[in-house]
């Protein structure tokens, strides 16, 4: 990748960064709960794109950016009114934008018809339909454009007004987050004719010039008779990474004669080859950013490259880097607990290697929290694009929705984030759909006309949990269990609790709708939820109440990569029991086994009987079970089942594993979630308690149907 497409690479980020900010601005406008710093955002945002896209010579995102930002302008001036049709213009323009950086990262064309259509809404909203048909030129640009898709910088200010001095001193940090003075340029000859000069009196000899640092000191005349705020804006989204001096030229400049003004001409293919003399390694560096929409910016006295960030300073990193250090740390603490295995097994092991092994173990630890700490981000970027979605279905349904939402800084693994929107995209259209109902039946059952979907996210237990909520008028579980056998999915005199009916709609083909819609009726909404789910290791129950309302509640783990666990044994089989699922361990006494049915058993614990289950049974490794006096029981929980007894044969100690993809090696294997190495090298498989425990309570229960 050379060095423009470098830059470009880093635009497009921050063009997708910059989008979902616009978004969530407007959504936040929509709603009420916003103010003038909203606004200013949401400006920012579309100035920022509309920028980088003049930069890289894409006119049509220019255009159209342009149109967007002079009304946002007007919002933020006061002089057009927020209201609802404004915006809901705007969340349409927003797409019709995002379309544009597609089509410039060459992922599809722009429809131009409806770009230029939503053009001449926005520019109907500030009375400017001249800027979208054609007739807009850009002050300045008097000459044959270059290859940068610039005019020559060229003026004759013989009868302009009073012009605007202004001296820009850019950064090496401005520079480093991917910026150049060439946009700057541009913008600044959008408000009008202007000359630039460059001053390089600050260049270095070659052998001590320090490619990361800045030496260019811009001295421009700008010859537009427009507000001091006009052309700070031009400067707004980089803040005082670009300190400008500015102030009005001296008044007899407009009477000179032109001939006799010293006229600098500057195109950009010119500045850009001063930039790349002077600063050339630092384009490359500049795919590495601080954060453009809050990441703090080398301090001031760093512009040297001493290479030492500030506090709280931020860099944009390939998520293939992150992956593959993960796992070398995932190697390292493999390794680790290898050395740790054979030092304890050797008879001549001393303390004072002991003591350096578990220093090593505190540190490896440290290091991987760390690693994985690195790849933790806030549930928000799935949340944002939910507001959307829910005023659409509304819309479509002709239903009345208030969304809450609650817990976005919630933090999980990226792996895990990327996998959460389908999943809860469609149980939110389950919860508008089947779940609330029409402001007629709302009123009449004494509710408010509006209904509520509630989205929340939470850590619970070294898990996330995810849950969506409504207050409708839950799950019809009659209609549940009439479809479900007119489908041939249960048995007609199948004898089901209130729980297991509410299960049956996330089996694979049912649908409560009566007919098909762009939205449901076909079946494929809940079961698709449920594998998404377990797939990440992770499980979903349902809890109902006719009248009320219904939560779904995910949870799942915080990460993909390790796990604190248990190490056990069974049937000679040594395996993983995740520790956030283990209340606690015990030795049962005989009188607190009781039987239950032909091969069943129940435990005793605190006044409650929770199911005995045999792991070595529920995995096919024995026939018959152990007696749980002689073994050792992990009392766990599970979501949707409850708390359940686990019969091993032994705790061999508890340990944190690297999670090793089984499906991805081997296939999937009911019951087993995972393997890890162990530190004698040996492979173990990761129990899936949830499977573990529904898998033998189906066994169960397909005895007992045989059997009745």
């Amino acid at each position: 990748m050379d060095a423009m497409d470098a830059i470009k690479a880093t635009y497009f980020q921050e063009c997708d960064e910059l989008l979902a900010s616009l978004e969530e601005g407007l959504l936040a406008l929509e709603t009420g709960d916003a103010d003038g710093d909203t606004i200013n955002a949401v400006f920012r945002a579309v100035h920022s794109v509309k920028g980088g896209a003049g930069a890289f010579g894409f006119d049509q995102m220019v255009e159209f950016a342009h149109v967007f930002e002079t009304s946002l302008d007007a919002m933020r001036s006061g002089q057009l009114d927020p209201d609802p049709d404004v915006l809901k213009l705007m969340l349409r323009a927003s797409d019709v934008l995002a379309d544009h950086v597609a089509a410039a990262k060459g992922e599809g064309a722009v429809d131009e018809a409806r770009a230029h259509a939503m053009a001449l809404e926005l520019a109907a909203l500030t009375e400017e339909p001249g800027q979208v048909s054609g007739e807009e030129s850009d002050a300045g640009d008097t000459g044959e454009a270059d290859d940068w898709g610039f005019a020559p910088l060229k003026v004759d200010l013989e009868d302009a007004p009073t012009p605007w001095r202004l001296v820009m001193r850019p950064t090496a940090e401005m520079y480093a987050k991917g910026h150049e003075a060439l946009l700057f340029l541009r913008e600044l000859g959008r408000l009008g004719p202007l000359t630039a000069d460059i001053d390089t009196s600050a260049l270095p000899d070659l052998e001590l010039l320090n490619p990361e640092a800045s030496y260019l000191t811009w001295n421009i005349e700008l010859g537009a008779d427009v507000p001091e705020t006009a052309i700070r804006d031009v400067f707004d989204f980089v803040g005082d990474d670009c300190p400008i001096e500015l102030r009005r030229a001296e008044s007899d400049v407009g009477t000179c004669e032109s001939d006799d003004l010293p006229v600098v001409e500057a195109t950009a293919s010119t500045l850009a080859a001063l930039l790349e003399a002077a600063q050339g390694p630092a384009v490359e560096a500049s795919a590495t950013q601080a954060d453009v929409k809050g990441g703090a910016a080398l301090p001031k006295g760093e512009a040297k490259g001493s290479g030492v960030a500030a506090s709280g300073a931020t860099i944009r990193v390939d998520l293939e880097r992150v992956d593959r250090l993960i796992d070398l740390v995932g190697e390292l603490v493999i390794n680790q607990a290898m050395l740790a295995q054979r030092v304890t097994e050797s008879e001549a092991a001393s303390s004072t290697v002991s003591l350096g092994l578990d220093e090593l173990e505190q540190l490896t630890r440290q290091i991987q929290d760390s690693v994985m700490a690195i790849r933790a981000q806030p549930v928000k970027s799935v949340f944002q694009r939910m507001p959307r979605l829910v005023r659409e279905i509304a819309a479509t349904t002709g239903k009345q929705v208030r969304l809450i939402m609650e817990g976005e800084g919630t933090e999980v693994d990226k792996t895990v984030i990327e996998r959460l929107s389908d999943p809860i995209t469609h149980m939110l259209r389950n919860a508008i759909d089947h779940g609330l109902e029409s402001p007629e039946e709302r009123e009449e059952a004494g509710k408010q006309a509006e209904g509520t979907v509630r989205l929340a996210a939470l850590h619970r237990s070294g898990r996330i949990i995810i849950e969506v909520s409504d207050d409708g008028k839950g799950i019809n579980r009659p209609r549940v269990r009439e479809i479900a056998v007119k489908k041939g999915l249960i048995g007609a005199d199948a004898a089901l609790s209130d729980d297991e009916i509410d299960n049956l709609i996330f089996l694979p083909g049912f649908s409560t709708a009566s007919a098909v819609s762009n939205i449901s009726g076909r079946g494929v909404g809940m079961d698709v939820v449920k594998r998404s789910i377990q797939s990440l290791g992770g499980r979903i129950s349902i809890s109902s109440q006719p009248g009320k309302g219904s939560v779904f509640t995910l949870s799942l783990p915080l990460t993909l990569a390790v796990l604190d666990g248990m190490v056990i044994s069974a049937s000679g089989q040594t395996l993983v029991a995740p520790l956030t699922a283990i209340i606690e361990t015990l030795r049962p006494k005989p009188a607190d086994v009781r039987p239950l049915g032909p091969n069943g058993a129940v435990l005793a614990v605190r006044d409650a009987h929770v199911p005995l289950i045999d792991i070595g049974v529920a995995l096919g490794l024995r026939t018959h079970p152990i007696d749980p006096t002689t073994g050792v029981v992990l009392l766990v929980e599970s979501e949707g089942l409850g708390r359940t007894a686990l019969v091993a044969d032994e705790i061999q100690g508890q340990r944190q594993v690297v999670i090793k993809s089984l499906e991805a090696n081997y296939q999937r294997v009911v019951g087993i979630a995972a393997a890890t190495i162990l530190g004698d090298g040996r492979v173990a498989l990761i129990l899936d308690v949830e499977a573990c425990v529904e898998k033998r309570r189906n066994e169960r229960q397909a005895i007992l149907a045989r059997a009745s």
